[in-house]
């Protein structure tokens, strides 16, 4: 069965799984971090006003049952870097599904959605900044040993 992307908000039940999810990958060890509530009220549409502006899903399964992972277009993920606008944030594939493809799909289907939106490019921060080269990604500042700001030009994502 093929997964297929679509918008969180019209899968409201898989909101508290994406939370868990992005959660277990990005905030469980950080100390101060965000809580799995406060990622379910962002994810669920309940955030400050423009600080998400959309989240996808990959789902499979019949009718669309099984979450896969997600992606989320945001105002800003570093308060030291204010004038890079907008960030794709919060990739993230369930383990068991990694290296399928399914990353690569969310990262192009939101590089759309935000062309769409009349975006240029997209910033985002990675530790892995191979697989975002592969979709066209370039290099912007280094933080940190190993870890990247990266620019996604959108033209380059179609």
């Amino acid at each position: 069965m093929a997964a297929i992307v679509d918008d969180l908000s019209r899968h409201p039940q898989h909101v508290e799984f994406v939370a868990g999810l992005v959660w277990r990958e990005f905030w469980a060890d950080a100390k101060d971090g965000m809580t799995r509530a406060e990622l379910a009220d962002a994810f669920g549409g309940r955030a400050a006003p423009g600080r998400v502006l959309a989240s996808l899903i990959a789902l499979e399964g019949p009718d669309d049952a099984t979450p896969l992972g997600c992606v989320h277009l945001i105002d800003n993920d570093d308060d030291s870097l204010p004038e890079l606008y907008p960030w794709l944030a919060a990739m993230v594939v369930v383990p068991e599904r990694r290296g399928q493809g399914i990353g690569s799909m969310l990262v192009k289907a939101m590089a759309r959605q935000a062309a769409g939106l009349g975006f240029e490019q997209l910033w985002f921060g990675t530790d892995g900044p191979g697989f975002y080269e592969r979709l066209g990604a370039v290099k912007h500042l280094q933080r940190g040993a190993g870890f990247w700001i990266m620019k996604l030009p959108l033209t380059a994502s179609e």
